[in-house]
C-alpha cells in the first residue's frame, strides 16, 4: 500500500511549483539545493520518527524499535531534553503503520518529522508554566510539549475549522482526561489573541502558516499552484501579524519560539529580523548549540542568525524543512544589548 501511495505522489509533482522553488532556493541554498530538491521530490526517501506516548507507554514497541536498529533522538545531547520525551528514528525509510483511534484507549505513538521536535525543545516548557500554541493543528507539537512537561495551563489555538477538528482528535487520542482539563482549545484568529490575553503566557509557540514546501510540490492543480505562489508573497505579512500578537500575549521575561516548515528566507530569517528591528524589548536567544549537538541526526543550513536554525532535508537525514527561531521578551524597553547582535 505504501509503495502505491508513494508512486502516486511521485507522478503528481507540480512543475510550476518545482520551477518556482528551483529559481528561489538555488540562490538561497546554493550548492545544498540539489540534494534538498532530490529528497523533496522523492517521497520514497522520506523518513518518519516515532514519538512514544508517555501516557500509554509502549514498552514492547520500544524494545522492538531497538531490535530494528532505531535509536533515540536527543539522548543526553541537549541542556533541555526531558527524559519523558522519547522519540526514535531509523536511518532507513521504514515506517510504522498509523494507529487507529479506539474510544477509551490512548494511542501509544505518534509519527512525525523529527525536526518538528526542535521548536518544542527550544521552547523549554517547564511544569506549571502557562503556554500558548498559537497555530496548533494538527497537534503534533502540542502533544510533544505535553511529553516534556505538565503545564499549569496550555492554550491550543487553531483558526481553520477543519484543522481544528484534527487538533481535537489528536489531543483526545493521546492525552488522559486529567491533563485535558488544563488544556483550552480555541478557534480564534491568532492575530487577536495578544489583545485578548495580554502578557498572560510564560511560553508561546508560533508554528506559523507557511509555504509548506513538501506539500506544495505535490499540488495536483497547476492553476491553483500558480495562485498559491502569488499568494506566497503575502505570507510574511500574516506571519508578522501573528508574531506581534504572540509578543503581546507573552509576559515580560517569557520566551517565544517561531517555526515554519519552509526553506524560504522571506518567511524565516526576514520575518525574525523584521521583528527584532521593530521591538526594542524582544531579544534573540542563541540556539546554535542545538545545531552543534544534533548534527548527527540533522543537516543544518547557515542562517546568518544566532537565534535561528534551518534544518534541510538530506539523504539519510530526510528531516525538514524546519526553521526555528527563539526570542525572549525583556522587562525593559531600553536599548538592545551587544550580545543580541547578529553575526
Amino acid at each position: 500500500m505504501r509503495g502505491k501511495s508513494e508512486g502516486k505522489l511521485a507522478k503528481q509533482i507540480c512543475k510550476v511549483v518545482l520551477d518556482h522553488f528551483e529559481k528561489q532556493y538555488s540562490k538561497e541554498l546554493e550548492d545544498s539545493w540539489n540534494t534538498v530538491r532530490d529528497v523533496l521530490i522523492s517521497p520514497s526517501l522520506w523518513q518518519y520518527a516515532v514519538l512514544l506516548n508517555r501516557f500509554n507507554y509502549p514498552f514492547e514497541l520500544e524494545m522492538d524499535l531497538y531490535l530494528k536498529g532505531y535509536h533515540q533522538l536527543f539522548q543526553g545531547s541537549l541542556p533541555y531534553c526531558p527524559k519523558s520525551l522519547k522519540c526514535y528514528l531509523s536511518r532507513t525509510t521504514d515506517r510504522l503503520p498509523s494507529e487507529r483511534h479506539q474510544f477509551g484507549n490512548l494511542k501509544k505513538y505518534y509519527l512525525l518529522n523529527a525536526a518538528s521536535l526542535l521548536p518544542v525543545l527550544a521552547l523549554e516548557l517547564r511544569d506549571g508554566e502557562k503556554a500558548l500554541d498559537l497555530c496548533a493543528a494538527p497537534g503534533g507539537k502540542s502533544l510533544a510539549l505535553l511529553q516534556c512537561a505538565w503545564p499549569g495551563y496550555l492554550h491550543c489555538n487553531e483558526y481553520d475549522r477543519l484543522r481544528l477538528r484534527w487538533l481535537r482528535q489528536t489531543l483526545e487520542s493521546f492525552i488522559p482526561q486529567p491533563l485535558i482539563n488544563v488544556i483550552k482549545v480555541s478557534e480564534s484568529d491568532g492575530r487577536e489573541i495578544g489583545d485578548a490575553q495580554p502578557e498572560t503566557f510564560d511560553k508561546v509557540l508560533v508554528d506559523a502558516p507557511c509555504s509548506n514546501d513538501r506539500s506544495w510540490l505535490f499540488s495536483s492543480d497547476p492553476q491553483k499552484a500558480t495562485c498559491r505562489i502569488h499568494q506566497r508573497r503575502n505570507l510574511p505579512v500574516l506571519q508578522m501579524e501573528l508574531l506581534r500578537s504572540a509578543i503581546k500575549a507573552l509576559r515580560p521575561g517569557g520566551v517565544l519560539v517561531y517555526s515554519t516548515c519552509t526553506l524560504s528566507k522571506a518567511e524565516n530569517q526576514d520575518v525574525i529580523n523584521e521583528t527584532l528591528n521593530s521591538y526594542s524589548n524582544v531579544m534573540p536567544v542563541d540556539i546554535r548549540e542545538i545545531a552543534r549537538t544534533c548534527s548527527q541526526d540533522f543537516t543544518f543550513a547557515p542562517t546568518g542568525q544566532e537565534c535561528g536554525l534551518l534544518v534541510i532535508p538530506d539523504k539519510g537525514k530526510a528531516w525538514g524543512p524546519m526553521y526555528v527561531a527563539k526570542l525572549k521578551k525583556s522587562w525593559s524597553t531600553g536599548k538592545r544589548h551587544e550580545f543580541c547582535k547578529q553575526f
